[in-house]
């Protein structure tokens, strides 16, 4: 079996009565509680502590004020299901095959046997739980049986507990999964959910517009849930269907029920919010708020459900130990599907800051993400230029926790803990991003080499230049963080060392 020196001294004690335990349970206690927030489409410029004037994000502002704020922090990939498989494993997505965008009724991409960050802490004698938004899939294959239990979940992969939208909130199926059953399930209402065919006698936005409320501006056209479309086709859920207004306030509360009911011993928290992906449906509470429309208001949502994670914590008196982290699974998008208005509303709003790109892409908004480290007892308020990863956290995390991970576990992953508390100013000086269509970039110095692709160049629905040429690229993010100048034909060194590391890299070898 493998230990931690943190958990040593329990093991020691433990055949010593009633005092050993006692002791056993202080020395526990010192670890901290680890919470990661992980936003959904949220943009390097979605929050006013990253500069932008035109939105007020007053709770994560709070939490960056408090705590270290970088600059240049990457998820692995430029869309959510990859990027949520690397920061949970610790291996770049692109080397699974399946791990790309998930749809709806994906069997489970983790798959049990793997040492996932959940099983970590699991070792190192946390509880563990997943609550939101979860878009890895469930079960073995696509057919599901939505009407009992669904395994594999997240239960065999190191959670102990889970609350989960199964998917993403324009995918069916429209229900919460609690450890693994549909939550408030309605046996008078049994789920069915096709991705090929629909059900006879459904409607559908395609066919039966009159019964939308937020109308479709691309595909989105399937199953109509709550009178919004959908992809995919679904039948059934009665009672059990979510309600798109209350989706922030459900998970906020089953994230701070989780908070509290773990206090009493180290936790780990996964959350993952529904804010800001589409179908942006926000609570009354913060409607018209923000003068962006819907994803302005969403962007409130998302704030909010920060203050009451933060406010949990004060008032369970565990928030100067616990360790969060504030991050966002890819780039932004504007116009992802439904008109909502977020395009004719954005006015001098920029989701993606100073870069190029946005969700899907190779350029840096793509995969360059606002992150935010809070730990009152161990880190110093301040800002951080360190080029450092979400794939990164799983290894540091291991380190903070004296855990030697066993072989093959998080295969790319580092530990950069010293640069995440802000105790070193170092961080990588190279990192792989990947986007929609598996182009692979890499950041090496404040240089980025584009690797070629016969890919789709831009996305004509979403507005969003994917970064694919067939002709490699190159550029200095130092002088050109925007990335309008390829200067591959200036500098033909830089572009073969960066191509000759990123062909090692994929290989599975240090450059």
């Amino acid at each position: 079996m493998k230990t931690n020196k943190n958990t040593i001294p329990c093991i020691l004690l433990g055949t010593s009565g009633i005092l050993s335990l006692t002791a056993c349970s202080k020395e526990t206690n010192q670890l901290p509680n680890v919470i990661i927030i992980l936003a959904d489409d949220v943009g390097y410029g979605d929050l006013s502590c990253y500069g932008e004037p035109t939105i007020q994000t007053p709770n994560v502002d709070a939490v960056a004020s408090n705590g270290l704020r970088f600059t240049d922090a990457h998820a692995t990939s430029a869309t959510s299901t990859p990027s949520r498989y690397g920061l949970l494993t610790g291996k770049y997505p692109w080397r699974v095959e399946g791990a790309g965008v998930a749809p709806g009724d994906a069997g489970m991409i983790i798959r049990p046997g793997t040492y996932t960050m959940a099983s970590l802490f699991k070792e190192g004698g946390y509880t563990t739980g997943a609550v939101g938004k979860w878009h890895l899939g469930l079960g073995e294959t696509s057919r599901q049986n939505w009407n009992g239990f669904i395994t594999p979940g997240p239960l065999d992969i190191g959670f102990d507990y889970s609350f989960l939208m199964a998917a993403t909130g324009d995918r069916v199926p429209c229900v919460y999964i609690e450890n693994q059953y549909v939550h408030n399930y309605d046996e008078a209402a049994p789920i069915e959910v096709n991705y090929r065919e629909n059900y006879p006698g459904e409607p559908t936005g395609r066919d039966n517009p009159e019964l939308l409320k937020l109308h479709p501006s691309h595909g989105h056209d399937m199953s109509i849930v709550n009178g919004i479309s959908r992809i995919g086709y679904m039948k059934g859920g009665g009672k059990a269907l979510w309600q798109d207004e209350t989706i922030a306030d459900v998970i906020t509360g089953k994230a701070v029920e989780f908070i509290k009911s773990s206090k009493e011993k180290p936790f780990f928290l996964y959350f993952g919010t529904n804010d800001i992906h589409v179908p942006r449906a926000p609570h009354q509470r913060f409607v018209g708020k923000s003068g962006m429309g819907a994803r302005g208001d969403a962007i409130l949502a998302l704030d909010w459900t920060v203050g009451e994670i933060m406010k949990t914590l004060k008032e369970t008196g565990i928030a100067d130990n616990t360790l969060v982290i504030i991050t966002s699974d890819n780039g932004p998008v504007v116009d992802d599907g439904y008109k909502d208005m977020a395009v004719e509303l954005l006015g001098e709003h920029r989701p993606w800051g100073d870069f190029r790109g946005g969700k899907y892409s190779a350029y840096e908004a793509g995969t360059r993400v606002p992150f935010i480290v809070y730990w009152p007892k161990k880190i110093k308020q301040g800002i951080s230029d360190a080029l450092v990863t979400q794939l990164d956290l799983f290894a540091s995390l291991a380190s903070l926790l004296n855990i030697s991970l066993p072989a093959g576990a998080a295969p790319d992953s580092e530990d950069y803990m010293e640069t995440f508390l802000g105790k070193e100013q170092n961080g990588r000086s190279w990192v792989v991003e990947q986007n929609l269509f598996n182009t692979l970039s890499i950041v090496d110095e404040g240089w980025k080499y584009i690797e070629p692709s016969n890919a789709q160049v831009y996305g004509s629905h979403t507005n969003t230049e994917y970064g694919n040429d067939p002709r490699p690229q190159l550029y200095n993010l130092t002088n050109d963080k925007g990335e309008k100048l390829n200067v591959l034909e200036e500098y033909p060194d830089i572009t073969i060392k960066l191509e000759t590391m990123l062909t090692v890299i994929k290989a599975g070898k240090k450059p």
